[in-house]
């Protein structure tokens, strides 16, 4: 008699589950990519705007061979000169060689105390982090399908 060894069911990743974070690293990868065209090529700064919305302000904060971090946030305009307000002020680290991009760190939107995951229990961190990863995914989707463009580096 010849026994056959079961091979166990692969299961789609939960939502805050590991496996599940790592393919939101993934989706929203390409959904910078699709955004913004190239990320090696950005410019340092530029705020991009469109008719009726809010413009969204995108930094570069760090370049490396394999990884580039980048600051997105919209760019609230306060009444009577009071300058400006900026939320959600995330810090995205992109990883060129995984294809993938995490949120490092936000502004949360209540109060002015910007987050950093490592200040977070060890139990509430994946959460979290799914949380404002899921966000990520969304927005990006969500200014792609308003219409906003980003430039590359003149002549690149």
């Amino acid at each position: 008699m010849v026994i056959k060894e079961q091979v166990p069911a692969v299961v789609s990743p939960y939502p805050n589950s590991f496996a599940g974070l790592m393919e939101m690293y993934e989706s929203n990868y390409m959904q910078l990519q699709l955004l913004l065209t190239n990320i090696r090529q950005l410019p340092d700064l530029q705020v991009v705007t469109v008719e009726g919305r809010v413009p969204v302000l995108l930094q570069v904060r760090e370049r490396s061979q394999h990884t580039t971090t980048l600051l997105m946030t919209y760019c609230f305009t306060g009444g009577q000169g009071a300058g400006h307000d900026t939320r959600p002020d995330m810090l995205v680290r992109v990883y060129h060689d995984a294809l993938q991009a995490e949120v490092i760190s936000h502004r949360c939107r209540l109060s002015d105390r910007l987050f950093r995951y490592q200040d977070a229990d060890p139990d509430s961190m994946l959460r979290c982090r799914w949380r404002m990863n899921r966000f990520l995914f969304k927005w990006v989707g969500y200014l792609r399908r308003q219409g906003y463009r980003f430039r590359l580096q003149d002549g690149l």
